[in-house]
């Protein structure tokens, strides 16, 4: 069996250091010991997930968060060339014209495009009211079909994938 590409989102970072949701640290924690350090799947990131946190406005918050990528080596940037910067774009205005990403969750919608033109088996999220929600999922899947996007990919968050084990 193939190893899973996996799309690590934001949240999945954030929540490495998130002391106010010890839960969902924990099982970020666990995810990342069980599954990104033994190399169960390829982990990936956009220049989004970069953006974002280069956005942070906490000097010490962003510092951890960079450090974090620094930490796991075998986390890998997708970059975006000439021919398919366009077409990220283009599948992101689209989930937010539909309505399926509001506009003020620009990042969200830039997430999926990334996952859908690389062909990402997995978006990884703990955001469950955009991206780890199976009604979106579904509205993503039939705008990416009828824009001849036709590779599956899932939208999850780090429990779904420690379970699969």
């Amino acid at each position: 069996m193939k190893d899973l590409k996996v799309y690590l989102d934001t949240s999945i970072i954030n929540f490495l250091t998130a002391d106010d949701s010890p839960d969902y640290r924990r099982d970020t924690e666990l995810f990342f010991e069980t599954i990104i350090v033994p190399n169960k799947v390829i982990p990936y990131i956009s220049r989004v997930v970069i953006e974002e946190i280069n956005d942070t406005k906490e000097t010490e918050k962003k510092e951890e968060l960079l450090n974090i990528l620094k930490k796991y080596p075998n986390i890998k940037m997708l970059v975006a060339e000439d021919d398919n910067v366009e077409e990220i774009a283009f599948l992101a205005e689209t989930y937010m014209e539909n309505g399926v990403i509001p506009r003020k969750k620009i990042a969200d919608a830039f997430y999926i495009a990334y996952s859908t033109i690389f062909e990402m088996d997995i978006l990884l999220s703990w955001n469950f009211k955009h991206l780890a929600n199976v009604k979106k999922e579904q509205k993503i899947s039939i705008i990416n079909k009828i824009n001849g996007y036709n590779y599956p990919f899932r939208m999850a968050n780090p429990l779904e994938v420690l379970n699969d084990e």
